[in-house]
């Protein structure tokens, strides 16, 4: 038989609650588990799927078609088309995967891709009833099992994960005489590249760096994988910028940990947040903002101590999407004002935290 003729091998996906999906595979072929959760992008995937904050979770897309524009080349270095140097997500679920592509800037298909990179997906699943189970029941565990394969569910949330995305060591970029430490939890490419295009010096370290080290006038809490109360060490380093005053921004879990630091406290959504079109209000004004998001945590408003308030609100669920002090150089946002992908309406956070710094 021709090799092109040859059926694509048949995995299952096993929900929790006893739901059964069955698909055909693309990528690498390799059984295993996760939290199970969805997206509404339409277009960009390849930074999707780099995003460190997907860390142990398998990915749904909602849109139906994935991969029809191929994968952009990995260069050596910072990625200039990717959010993180690999694919985060555990495994990738779809409706249909593109068995052609067509761009410019194209050098391999999502197949080709998925395969070198060892990560499995599932293709021919009806992503619309699975949306639809997961909106129901909320986010839960799920596995991918091939043939007579049989493994256990694995839970993210009580694991490190953020130790499997950060650097390992101190990486300095200079670029000007502000100096702003940017706390890797498994930061996104965007979020250092918004920064260092500000003409400022951007220190990146490790999650558990030791922050009495450096000098510094800002600091900036990246986004990452994971449940924010398991990072203790992380916390401390938080409450150590807000005793001594230095100018801070959190962003998604460095939203959460800032918040924490401060006294308040977090819970975990039905379903999270993971998309390009999240309508977003800033409290105190009727400016509204489309932003991207991508998170399982939130911070309780009711939780915020004295001298903190809410800065932003989401319009569909009216969970915090940011916070601020009231006096003292802190905010933090929810959302992705780096985008990537998404719209870059917000991206005016990082010129409100450098105005802080100078």
């Amino acid at each position: 038989m021709n090799k092109k003729t040859i059926p694509d091998k048949t995995a299952k996906l096993i929900l929790e609650d006893g739901n059964i999906f069955e698909g055909k595979l693309f990528g690498y072929h390799k059984s295993l588990a996760g939290e199970v959760v969805f997206n509404t992008g339409m277009v960009g995937y390849p930074e999707t799927l780099t995003d460190p904050s997907y860390k142990g979770q398998i990915l749904v897309m909602t849109y139906p078609l994935v991969g029809n524009y191929g994968i952009p080349p990995m260069n050596d270095g910072i990625p200039e088309n990717f959010e993180s140097d690999r694919i985060q997500v555990q495994a990738l679920i779809v409706s249909e995967e593109s068995k052609s592509f067509n761009h410019w800037n194209a050098v391999e298909s999502l197949d080709q891709w998925f395969k070198h990179s060892k990560i499995p997906g599932l293709y021919g699943i009806d992503t619309r009833r699975l949306t639809k189970i997961l909106r129901e029941h909320g986010t839960m565990l799920g596995k991918i099992e091939i043939g007579k394969e049989r493994i256990k569910y694995y839970n993210p949330d009580v694991e490190d994960l953020i130790s499997k995305v950060t650097v390992s060591q101190k990486e300095e970029y200079v670029n000007g005489k502000k100096r702003i430490l940017l706390i890797d939890c498994g930061c996104k490419k965007s979020i250092f590249s918004n920064l260092f295009s500000r003409k400022v010096t951007v220190i990146k370290v490790p999650y558990n760096y030791d922050i009495d080290k450096e000098d510094f006038d800002g600091a900036v809490i990246s986004n990452g994988p994971g449940n924010p109360v398991v990072y203790k060490q992380l916390i401390t380093t938080a409450k150590k910028l807000i005793q001594k005053q230095i100018p801070t921004l959190g962003i998604c879990l460095g939203h959460q940990m800032l918040s924490l630091a401060a006294g308040a406290k977090t819970y975990k959504l039905k379903y999270g947040h993971r998309s390009q079109n999240q309508p977003v209000k800033q409290v105190d004004s009727n400016k509204c903002y489309v932003t991207s998001q991508n998170h399982s945590f939130a911070v309780d408003t009711k939780s915020l101590p004295r001298g903190w308030q809410p800065w932003f609100e989401n319009l569909n669920d009216y969970s915090n999407e940011g916070v601020r002090h009231e006096k003292l150089p802190f905010r933090s946002v929810q959302f992705h004002p780096e985008a990537a992908p998404g719209p870059v309406d917000t991206a005016f956070i990082f010129d409100e935290f450098l105005k802080d710094v100078k």
